[in-house]
Formats: C-alpha cells, structure tokens, sequence
C-alpha cells in the first residue's frame, strides 16, 4: 500500500487523505499512518509546489551544469557533491553516467548571476575540472505535467 500511496502523491502532493482512503479501500487513519512513518522514515522528504516562472513576472532562469570532477580519496564523488549541494543557488545535484561526472541544477533571476555563479563559485572548487553551462529557454513538460497552454485549433473550415 504504500507504493499506491506514494504514486498517488507523486502525481498531486495536495491530494487528500480521505480521496486516498477511498481510492485505497483503506481507513483515513490507516492512510495518515503510513503518510507519518514515511515522513520519519525520509522516504517522504517534503511537498513540492511545481510554479510555471513564465507565468509570472518574476525574473526566473535555470540552467542544467555538467561538471566534470576528480573523485576524493575515500569519499568518491560524495565529498564534492556535498560542497556543490550546499550553495543556495543550487536546487539539485545528481551523479550521472556518461560524459560528466555531476548534473547540477541552478536557479537565479538572471543568466548573468548564473554565469558568475558558475565562474567564481563552482567551477574554482579545487575537484572540479570543468563545466558546461546549459541554459533552460522553455519548458514544455516538467514532473509530468505538460506546461504549454492548450492551443486553439486555427485552420479555417472549409466546406463545399
């Protein structure tokens, strides 16, 4: 049951626990139960809120950053990737396979304060050996949902 409950929150994090009750064939407190031993377990992290920035008038850019690093003594990629993940501008920090080492994702209100970040904050780190610098232009989907407004159907009809 908890895969079940965990799918249905991954979809809408606002669902309610009486819907999954319901959807569940469950109780509401059997529910609320396994939603509190998820959270103290950490398998539950927190509830995320997706916001469409171009929506707004906000200033928002993100960039997607391969970094190439060299691995610590011991500590393999986990001991650089702690350092990256711990600057305020970064949101996510994976290990990847491939060409690169780490994806990092930064968020700023400018490419500009992005750049700087990257020149004067990650990529002076003394285990990074280089960056590349992928700015995101527009979203289409993201988590899932489709972002794009739903298009009106412009042909003109043409009968005869």
């Amino acid at each position: 049951m908890r895969e079940d409950i965990l799918h249905a929150m991954d979809k809408n994090a606002r669902i309610s626990v009486t819907d999954l009750a319901t959807i569940l064939d469950a109780s509401e407190e059997e529910i609320r139960d396994q939603i509190t031993e998820m959270e103290k377990e950490k398998i539950i992290y927190g509830y995320h809120t997706m916001i469409n920035w171009d929506k707004t008038n906000d200033e928002h850019v993100l960039a997607l950053i391969e970094v190439r690093v060299t691995p610590q003594r011991d500590q393999g990629f986990d001991a650089i990737a702690q350092r990256i993940y711990r600057f305020s501008e970064v949101s996510s920090v994976f290990l990847m396979s491939g060409a690169f080492d780490l994806m990092v994702i930064v968020e700023g209100k400018t490419m500009k304060e992005v750049a700087l970040f990257v020149a004067r904050r990650l990529a002076v780190l003394e285990s990074v050996l280089s960056t590349s610098t992928n700015f995101v232009l527009k979203k289409y989907k993201e988590n899932g949902m489709i972002l794009e407004d739903d298009k009106k159907d412009e042909r003109i009809i043409v009968s005869a």
